[in-house]
């Protein structure tokens, strides 16, 4: 069953179900960060989009695939809050995770990330994150 498209907002750690969450808006809005699971990637080119709503103060928001298979791959521009100048941020063969701390590596109100299912094993990712200090990749492999 397709859900109508509209804003969604995650409070807790929650693994993605397409039907329901795939094309909305899902605002992360918890100080206290969450964890959110992606579904499998299969080529069906749905889209997630997501949208720091609440800044991280502890522990972080961390979005990872499903699995040990999957990748994400592409670049996110982030930058100091109030900043213009800022990086580009790439991941690597083996990124299947995305940490933002509330600080260097984004996570601040405003902060976006788009992730599509381009290819069964493939996430595609843009994005812009909202960061503080000396910014830092928020690409790991922890999957």
């Amino acid at each position: 069953m397709a859900y109508p498209l509209q804003p969604i907002t995650l409070t807790a750690s929650t693994t993605l179900d397409r039907d329901m969450h795939q094309g909305n808006v899902l605002n992360l809005s918890a100080a206290a960060g969450l964890t959110i699971t992606l579904p499998a990637s299969a080529g069906t080119g749905d889209m997630y989009r997501f949208f720091v709503l609440t800044t991280v103060t502890s522990n972080n928001d961390i979005i990872k695939v499903a699995n040990s298979t999957d990748v994400i791959q592409g670049t996110v521009d982030i930058a100091a809050a109030g900043g213009v100048a800022g990086v580009t941020a790439g991941t690597t063969t083996t990124s299947d995770t995305i940490t933002m701390n509330g600080t260097t590596t984004g996570g601040i109100i405003g902060s976006y990330i788009e992730l599509t299912d381009a290819s069964t094993g493939f996430w595609q990712l843009s994005g812009g994150l909202i960061a503080s200090g000396t910014v830092a990749t928020p690409f790991s492999a922890t999957v």
